[in-house]
């Protein structure tokens, strides 16, 4: 399968690569991203053959549709990864909640967050090219807080390559700033910034479409890349969870197969609910896709509206930060497969020069046959979290935030998959306050809080962190990004 250019061709790229091609330079034309060509279409008899696959049987059939160039021992080493996971036979558990509420467990490796289902292959497989093609890359990463850990943890001492991960100092949690900043493999270098995540998203997308930048590390024999979810080779690992999470529901007998459901995703970068909707198009019954977001609501006012308008907006700091973020990446993908390329870029270069677009009715609607939306401010979020535990779930801040567009969005009573993105261990403070009203500065206290009101244990791997020497100890203004990553270099 061919990848195309989300924003149109300048003349300057070819207009057509293959999915090696995307993954390795993932900045178009124009400053675009890529998206496949086509998507491929499985329909119900899909998920018939696979009712009663395993999650990596799954993955191979989903990525054999896509008909990537990836060598398939490659692919099979990868797809191995899922077996370290808490479950190797099931990494991906899905929990009933409510009659028609059923949460999917995206956390359950090594990093305790999502970001893992789509990283931990994502960095084989990118090592594997590099080696193969003789070649050596720089990975950029921007973080509001799981990508950087899990583009870390997969990454840390692979041959030809090496990653630079720029964080939002202050906006992220004791542990996922733990997580990155004591890690200590030569080939990684962690930032933090003065900003907030948008300012390191937007550091990412400069370097990967700067000739200058481009040309001081080709002195350097080093070629550009990146792991955050402009790169479709993370969007593919995403799609492959939301067929996933519904087969287990039937398999669970909560639906009949071919029976609509809604997916209820917490949002930020667009990236999960992306991977939702081309599951939606490829096979998947569903009804439609519920976007929440917090206080940072900008996506709940493109949705509702038809506007994106940030002239009047900063980012502000909530209890769940990973999803502090007002520049969507992947809403580019939805204009893109919507409106075609032409539309796309007048739209995306319009938000780039005047921070503003507003789409036609027609076209809002189309928007609105797909997506609905709300969000979910701070004190609602542990009002969700402090309810649910009481029915006997332990949630994290940023699942709180579907719970609330579960009860304003949808207008059929279907079932409903909540996509649960961290463990409750990533955001302890939020959820030690919202179940006892507690306020803790540190992370280790609000853990040892839960674990004792829950009556459950503190994972190693979390607990382990706080007695790691910090190794990563880089935090500078954003306007030396460039030179920290060439002096590391």
């Amino acid at each position: 399968m061919n990848f195309i250019e989300t924003r149109g061709n300048d003349g300057q790229h070819p207009e057509k690569v293959s999915f090696s091609e995307a993954i390795l330079a993932p900045i178009s034309s124009y400053g675009g991203i890529y998206s496949p060509e086509h998507l491929p279409d499985l329909g119900i008899d899909f998920l018939q053959q696979h009712l009663n696959s395993n999650y990596k049987t799954l993955a191979r059939a989903i990525l054999g549709a896509f008909e990537i160039d990836i060598d398939q021992a490659v692919i099979d080493k990868a797809l191995s990864l899922y077996d370290a996971f808490d479950d190797s036979s099931n990494p991906v558990p899905v929990t009933k909640v409510d009659d028609d509420l059923y949460v999917s467990e995206l956390y359950h490796g090594p990093t305790r967050a999502f970001k893992d289902m789509a990283l931990q292959p994502f960095g084989v497989i990118l090592s594997a090219m590099a080696q193969k093609r003789q070649e050596n890359y720089l990975i950029l990463a921007a973080t509001s807080g799981d990508t950087g850990p899990a583009a870390l943890e997969t990454f840390k001492n692979r041959d030809n390559v090496q990653v630079a991960c720029m964080y939002p100092d202050g906006g992220t949690s004791d542990v996922q700033r733990l997580q990155m900043v004591t890690e200590d493999a030569a080939n990684l270098k962690v930032i933090g910034i003065k900003g907030d995540f948008d300012d390191a998203q937007n550091a990412l997308k400069r370097l990967l479409g700067s000739a200058t930048f481009k040309a001081r590390l080709k002195e350097k024999n080093i070629h550009l890349s990146a792991a955050n979810s402009v790169n479709f080779g993370r969007i593919i690992f995403q799609i492959i969870y939301h067929i996933h999470s519904y087969l287990e529901l039937v398999r669970q007998n909560a639906i009949e197969l071919g029976d609509k459901v809604y997916l209820n995703v917490p949002s930020g970068n667009f990236g999960n609910a992306l991977g939702g909707y081309y599951a939606m198009k490829m096979c998947l019954p569903v009804e439609k896709i519920l976007i929440a977001s917090n206080r940072n609501n900008i996506l709940t006012q493109f949705i509702n509206t038809g506007k994106y308008d940030l002239r009047q907006l900063s980012v502000v700091a909530t209890t769940s930060p990973a999803m502090d973020i007002l520049k969507s990446s992947n809403i580019e993908r939805v204009l893109f497969d919507l409106f075609g390329s032409e539309r796309t870029r007048d739209l995306m270069l319009q938000l780039d020069n005047e921070k503003y677009y507003e789409l036609t009715p027609t076209e809002l609607a189309q928007l609105q046959a797909i997506f609905a939306a709300d969000f979910c401010d701070d004190d609602e979020g542990k009002k969700y979290i402090k309810n649910t535990f009481a029915k006997g779930y332990l949630m994290d801040p940023h699942t709180a935030t579907c719970f609330k567009a579960y009860d304003t969005c949808r207008d059929k009573a279907l079932k409903t998959i909540v996509y649960s993105t961290a463990e409750w261990t990533k955001f302890s403070p939020v959820i030690a306050n919202a179940l006892t009203g507690e306020v803790d500065a540190h992370d280790i206290d609000a853990l040892q809080s839960i674990a004792k009101e829950a009556n459950i244990e503190i994972p190693v791997i979390i607990s382990a962190l706080f007695d790691k020497d910090i190794a990563q100890k880089s935090i500078i203004e954003k306007e030396n990004i460039e030179a920290e990553i060439l002096a590391f270099l």
